[in-house]
């Protein structure tokens, strides 16, 4: 039952009629008359009656109605949908069900807003650069894997013979922003999305897949190339550790674990392909959209192990 402000329930009407006019029932619930008017016209409060002089009536149960539609309202449900809780078209559950996942895409949007705020304001950005943000960040899950998607196409159009497991993997790492992303996050989405559109990127990349290419033959696994860089970071990990000084014996002897007889100089030049700035950039911000963190790029592994191979090919 509706409270009136002071903590009791209406009073009754004293005509002996046990009906409210609309300004009876705005007294006792503490809403305006407009308001129960405009809901009387939307047909969400149906009056019981008219009066002699044709003015709308309501009864005790048309007060348990509008706290029900003004509890509804207060919680952001539009008439169309309150309409229909209060006839019976739709159970409250459903309703708010539906209003939940709305709830959830407009707070999602928000949030994204937010962050892409917190990023211009944290780079100084101009005019230009916060629309351009805010729209590569607006971009749509379908259209993010797109960009990535069409981006690694064409990196490995016409290769036929790199390795299938990079070409794959590269694809299953197209990546959305998650549903409550941080500012970093969104700032390495942007940046991301800029970089995969810089032709000079593009054709260093497609560098990197052209020496994948060129490395396999026939005989060579699928997925060799992973593996080698899974066995790359395990061994110059351990290295970093210990301090190994890339110039060192013991250097020289991790690098014959991890390349075997294969030309050091050959090698060399491969990995110098896959390490620049801009590709060790990309990977660290794949990283950090995924939200495992620059760190799980390796960067500083893999610059471990071109340092070790510089050494070995100019002693």
């Amino acid at each position: 039952m509706l409270r009136h402000p002071g903590g009791h329930p209406p009073d009754p009407p004293h005509d002996g009629t046990g009906l409210f006019t609309i300004g009876e029932l705005a007294r006792a619930t503490g809403l305006t008359v407009r308001t129960i008017r405009y809901w009387s016209d939307e047909d969400v409060l149906h009056p019981v009656t008219r009066s002699s002089g044709g003015y709308r009536l309501y009864d005790a149960e048309s007060v348990a109605r509008l706290e029900l539609i003004r509890t509804l309202r207060e919680l952001g449900l539009g008439l169309d949908d309150v309409r229909k809780v209060v006839s019976g078209e739709k159970d409250v559950a459903a309703v708010a069900a539906t209003h939940v996942a709305a709830l959830d895409a407009q707070i999602r949007s928000l949030k994204v807003t937010r962050a892409v705020l917190s990023t211009v304001a944290r780079r100084g950005s101009t005019t230009e650069e916060m629309t351009l943000m805010n729209r590569l960040a607006r971009l749509s899950a379908a259209e993010r894997r797109r960009v990535l998607e069409e981006f690694v196409d064409e990196m490995f159009h016409g290769l036929d013979t790199a390795d299938p497991v990079v070409r794959d993997r590269m694809r299953e790492m197209a990546v959305d922003l998650p549903d409550d992303p941080t500012s970093e996050q969104v700032d390495a989405w942007v940046e991301l999305a800029e970089l995969l559109q810089d032709p000079q990127f593009r054709a260093r990349m497609r560098k990197v897949a052209e020496f994948n290419a060129a490395g396999r033959g026939p005989e060579t696994p699928a997925g060799a190339s992973m593996w080698f860089s899974r066995k790359l970071v395990h061994l110059a990990a351990e290295a970093l550790v210990r301090g190994v000084d890339p110039g060192s014996p013991e250097a020289g002897r991790i690098l014959r674990d991890l390349i075997g007889d294969a030309d050091p100089a050959m090698v060399l030049e491969r990995l110098q392909s896959s390490v620049s700035d801009e590709v060790a950039r990309y990977r660290e911000l794949l990283s950090v959209v995924k939200g495992r963190g620059p760190e799980s790029a390796y960067r500083a592994e893999f610059a471990w192990v071109v340092a070790a191979l510089e050494a070995c090919v100019g002693s």
